[in-house]
């Protein structure tokens, strides 16, 4: 078993389910670990579900990077959400495996009790970051290594560098790829390509570039408002790093969005690819950057179901979204709407798989 990972019964899942006549439910049938002493790596090799799906409800990296704390609020929500979807013949629901989700709330009331404030504060909470890292990779790896596709929702972005990590090692060592790099495209405002200055949210693709994990990586929706200008220059000069900006998109028109999501598939060419999206490139979604200007949440499922169809998917990470910030901001609709872009994601990736168009 993985530290500070704690899978979900059926029991549990169904406590959570709405279950009414006439309807079946995915939490009645979602698959799950059977709570035997049987492993880990034994009970996901033997699943015949494509899509393993946890949670990492933490915010230490979103505070490690200045940002508002919230993010560990949105796991709960999406699962009552999830659960009670209709699994129908549009949705693969043999296809679905609810691992569970991780906690690090010790970790946290140790950063709060010994360092409450300050720059001490900061550094305790991206050692922190450093310890979820390995965590994630972990769990990353065992998935990937059985030729799943790890599905990661909640906690801030520092979770992509975990994911890459993860995803490349596994791969690598399941003989899928001969070099352990994966890419990535990420929808997002933000590039989090901030320098290395202790692990947060704003570095983690810096962090798996420098590391050699990455491959390519390609932005869509970058705001021009929050490039720092060294980043933007760091980008421009990195052969293996592209992007489209909000407002080459949605203001001069120079693409429509399918064109630029069109051409980040085409960037990262036949590698193995991690989707990312960060929420708070939707607009006022909750998150710890949540913006009045960005794009819409028809977008971001156009996003999720586009990509899987064109690329061979590493995973998919959905990050950053609250249903409760720190500074009282809330909304009860984030969770349902992260529901809405994992089953547009499966629905997508498995009907691409199933016809061999994509790996």
């Amino acid at each position: 078993m993985i530290a500070n990972f704690s899978t979900l019964t059926k029991k549990e899942i169904l406590s959570l389910t709405n279950i009414r006549k006439y309807e079946t439910k995915l939490g009645e049938v979602i698959g799950c670990f059977d709570g035997s002493d049987t492993s880990m790596e034994e009970q996901l090799s033997r699943t015949d579900a494509k899509y393993i799906i946890f949670g990492v409800p933490e915010d230490a990296g979103v505070q490690a990077n200045g940002g508002i704390g919230g993010a560990r609020t949105l796991w709960p929500s999406f699962l009552q959400s999830f659960l009670n979807v209709q699994s129908n013949n549009f949705l693969p629901s043999e296809q679905l495996f609810l691992a569970g989700a991780f906690d690090f709330a010790e970790e946290i009331k140790l950063v709060n009790a010994t360092a409450p404030n300050g720059e001490e504060r900061v550094m305790a909470l991206r050692a922190l970051v450093e310890k979820i890292d390995s965590r994630v990779e972990d769990l990353v790896k065992t998935i990937c290594r059985n030729k799943k596709i790890p599905v990661i929702i909640g906690g801030g972005h520092n979770n992509a560098y975990g994911a890459i990590k993860g995803a490349a090692k596994g791969l690598y060592s399941a003989g899928v790829i001969p070099l352990a790099q994966v890419s990535a495209i990420n929808l997002d405002a933000h590039a989090d390509y901030r320098t290395r200055e202790g692990r947060h949210s704003g570095n983690p693709f810096r962090y798996a570039d420098d590391d050699g994990y990455l491959s390519k990586y390609f932005i869509v929706g970058l705001h021009e408002n929050y490039i720092q200008e060294n980043i933007r220059r760091d980008l421009q000069e990195n052969p293996f790093v592209d992007y489209i900006t909000y407002e080459d998109i949605f203001l001069k028109e120079k693409f429509n969005f399918i064109q630029a999501v069109a051409r980040a598939t085409g960037f990262v060419e036949d590698h193995y690819t991690g989707i990312e999206l960060d929420m708070d490139s939707i607009e006022n979604v909750v998150s710890s950057a949540m913006s009045p200007s960005g794009i819409s949440p028809l977008h971001a499922r156009v996003f999720v179901n586009f990509i899987p169809t064109e690329v061979s998917v590493a995973y998919l990470h959905i990050c950053e979204g609250a249903v409760a910030l720190d500074d009282g901001t809330a909304s009860k609709l984030t969770g349902k709407l992260v529901s809405y872009l994992v089953t547009d994601f499966v629905k997508s990736h498995y009907l691409a798989y199933k016809n061999g168009f994509v790996q």
